[in-house]
């Protein structure tokens, strides 16, 4: 399963809230849709690189520059920049507004998130992965003195509901302690899609709530979306609720589904 995916309203809650207009010379992906937490998983249309698994890893991310690397893959998956005079200005102020909107939740800046973790998915700058040079020379960072590269990346979120969209029901609410999160942002670079990254991905997040305590994990999904609901379902996310139609025609979006899945089994 290839999978390219797409941005929340948590990913652009920095930018909305300076009132952020697109410029002419910046295009949402096509193949996106904001999405809150779930990242729009799309099939593939190119041939994808194969990784050596060997050296992959995925953890939560232990630098600032890892962090970095991170946020710019999200801005190269979930936008398609014109060639223009301006345009890598605006790249940058897109990364950076992310970057700050991103430690700022991790930090515990923003009362409504218990905790966040990004996690990453990376691989050394070596092999197959060698001919992916735009991958490369925009994801890089250090880590114990080697050059690696995020090719995945995804939000675990803490919290009882996220910004924009459906909160779950379970469990209920108790205390000051949620026991609730949700998945969000999820990210896979274009040319390593159908290496089941995304599915590894998920599974890393699923047990770093479990450390958490979380008994509940829930991922959003447009509904149109059949190939990011086949992986859910392959990682045990099940139908709970959907998005109102009035609703999403307000936020000019795709209506989502409401996916959860229990982690006390």
């Amino acid at each position: 399963m290839a999978l390219l995916s797409s941005p929340d309203p948590h990913f652009l809650l920095h930018l909305s809230r300076r009132k952020y207009t697109t410029p002419k010379f910046l295009l949402r992906n096509p193949n996106h849709r904001v999405s809150c937490s779930s990242g729009q998983l799309r099939l593939a249309t190119k041939e994808a690189l194969t990784i050596d698994s060997s050296q992959l890893r995925i953890k939560e991310f232990l630098t600032d520059s890892e962090l970095y690397a991170a946020v710019k893959l999200r801005i190269r998956t979930f936008y398609e920049f014109r060639e223009s005079y301006g345009v890598e200005e605006l790249r940058r102020s897109l990364t950076e507004r992310e970057y700050e909107g991103l430690n700022d939740r991790i930090s515990g800046k923003l009362v409504a998130f218990k905790r966040v973790a990004c996690v990453n998915a990376t691989l050394p700058i070596s092999g197959s992965l060698i001919s992916a040079e735009g991958l490369c020379s925009e994801c890089k960072f250090i880590e114990d003195g080697k050059e690696r590269v995020v090719v995945g990346t995804l939000d675990l979120n803490q919290c009882l509901w996220l910004p924009d969209e459906l909160t779950g029901r379970r469990p209920e609410v108790s205390g000051s302690n949620p026991m609730r999160a949700y998945i969000s942002n999820v990210c896979v670079a274009k040319e390593l899609q159908r290496n089941g990254l995304g599915y590894k991905l998920i599974n890393k997040s699923k047990d770093l709530a479990r450390v958490w305590g979380i008994t509940d994990l829930y991922v959003h999904v447009a509904i149109d979306n059949e190939g990011a609901q086949k992986l859910y379902e392959k990682c045990g996310f099940v139908y709970e609720s959907e998005e109102p139609a009035w609703k999403a025609r307000f936020l000019g979006r795709t209506r989502r589904f409401l996916l959860w899945t229990d982690l006390t089994n």
